[in-house]
């Protein structure tokens, strides 16, 4: 399966929105701070930089990637709840390294919650390796977990 590119203004922009927003709400009430999710506009969708990519039509699976030197962060990744475990994340990852590559950058890098072991999981058997533990505003404990993987 191909990805999409959701350029400012693509009609799917709102189904984009909705599978990231549906996606994310199964983490409400398993991390905290809560997500911020509940704050995510189409604006933001949009930020100058960032690319919007997603996976079939209607959008199954979603990802936001943003270049921010050396590397490529991979923002809000979104499967739909009937589409997981075929390897959807997986490809967006993918395609990650091939627009991180497009652009030169040397790595990916990308935050999952501290709850969120799973997610920790599957970081790790795409060759994702922990590189720092940071605290949410207003938090003495660590409540995301930084991973990047470098680019051969």
């Amino acid at each position: 399966m191909m990805a999409t590119r959701l350029f400012p203004n693509a009609p799917a922009l709102p189904d984009a929105l909705a599978l990231i927003r549906a996606a994310f709400a199964t983490m409400e009430g398993l991390i905290d701070p809560p997500s911020s999710i509940h704050t995510l506009t189409l604006a933001d969708l949009t930020v100058a930089l960032s690319e919007v990519w997603t996976l079939g039509h209607p959008a199954i699976a979603c990802v936001i990637l943003t270049p921010k030197p050396p590397g490529l962060y991979i923002g809000k990744l979104a499967v739909a709840e009937t589409h997981r475990r075929q390897g959807l994340a997986k490809t967006l990852i993918e395609h990650a390294e091939i627009r991180a590559r497009a652009l030169r950058l040397t790595h990916l890098e990308l935050q999952t919650r501290i709850e969120l072991v799973g997610n920790q999981a599957a970081f790790t058997a795409m060759g994702f390796v922990e590189t720092a533990r940071t605290a949410h505003h207003g938090y003495n404990w660590p409540t995301s977990i930084t991973y990047q993987r470098t680019l051969a």
